[in-house]
């Protein structure tokens, strides 16, 4: 398979230049368990449209404009956040944009589709519903996570941090349908050979550990669910997963309880509202399963901020 290539990242890093914002990266307050560790958070929460996944969805677009594909419409599925993306990038570019949703989607981030100008139909069968939606109003389809253009968009996240922290240990990236983590994966293995590539995934939503150890992508047995919202991708892609056998180092599952406990520490630890998504950074560090070293640089990517302010409910 043709992989997604460091050219092919700061290819989109061009297209994003007046999109997608370089976020700052923050201190994180050091783990008692760890005092010797420097923890860093990348804040995607404060991106434009609130969320990493503008720069995928975004890169998307532009780079098929650039290849002369006319698109006029498009439909997408989304939890929420691509889906803003997605929207935000479309009435940039006079593209009608149709985002598939789950039924129990979080309230803020169907506003957020529509606030951008997409338009937002509920399903309880994403990909199906999409696919069907796309041939009916002869519109492109474009997939949220399994895609070579949105995967390098996501890279260019890697492209800004390697810029702010040289040669960091480790960064723990919250994963999901794997477009972030193969994105920033792809820069990572090339450019900082020696920082761990290290995943996290709820325990109830671990498609990607799932496939990892099934040797492809598949369904997980069970319902996906899970307080990350963001991260309930039922299966990891065919793209995504062959990126991350090659390029992730380990992959941590953390409990609902691990999420909500890091969440409210992370809220007070960096000033920075973001998503339970983000926080299975530091539910990941708080675990325990981690090996690394004394005086450890480790950058957490906060992958968003469009969260309810109460707390979230389980969902499923």
């Amino acid at each position: 398979m043709n992989l997604v290539s460091v050219q092919d990242v700061e290819d989109a890093a061009r297209r994003l230049h007046d999109i997608a914002w370089e976020t700052p990266v923050v201190p994180c307050d050091t783990l008692k368990d760890h005092p010797g560790w420097k923890i860093l958070v990348k804040a995607e929460n404060l991106q434009n449209t609130g969320s990493f996944k503008v720069r995928g969805a975004a890169n998307a677009l532009l780079a098929r404009q650039e290849r002369n594909e006319k698109i006029r419409s498009l439909v997408t599925y989304s939890a929420g956040n691509h889906g803003a993306g997605a929207a935000y990038a479309g009435s940039r570019l006079g593209i009608e944009v149709t985002v598939c949703m789950p039924t129990w989607s979080v309230p803020a981030k169907v506003d957020a589709v529509r606030r951008y100008g997409g338009s937002v139909i509920f399903t309880d069968d994403l990909l199906n519903k999409t696919r069907t939606l796309a041939a009916e109003a002869d519109a492109a389809m474009l997939h949220p996570f399994d895609d070579r253009d949105v995967i390098a968009g996501q890279g260019t996240i890697a492209l800004e941090l390697l810029r702010q922290v040289p040669n960091p240990d480790a960064v723990v990236i919250p994963v999901g349908g794997g477009g972030l983590i193969s994105g920033l994966g792809t820069v990572l293995a090339k450019l900082s050979p020696d920082t761990q590539i290290i995943g996290v995934e709820p325990m109830d939503a671990s498609s990607m550990t799932h496939a990892l150890a099934v040797g492809a992508p598949a369904s997980l047995p069970i319902p996906v669910r899970s307080v990350a919202d963001g991260l309930t991708a039922p299966a990891a892609g065919e793209i995504t997963f062959e990126h991350a056998r090659r390029y992730i180092d380990q992959m941590i599952q953390v409990s609902e309880q691990e999420i909500m406990d890091a969440w409210s520490l992370m809220l007070s630890a960096t000033r920075l509202f973001v998503e339970p998504s983000a926080a299975t950074t530091l539910a990941a560090l708080r675990s325990g399963r981690l090996e690394l070293p004394d005086r450890a640089t480790v950058v957490l990517i906060a992958t968003g901020g469009n969260a309810a302010l109460d707390t979230p409910e389980l969902r499923t």
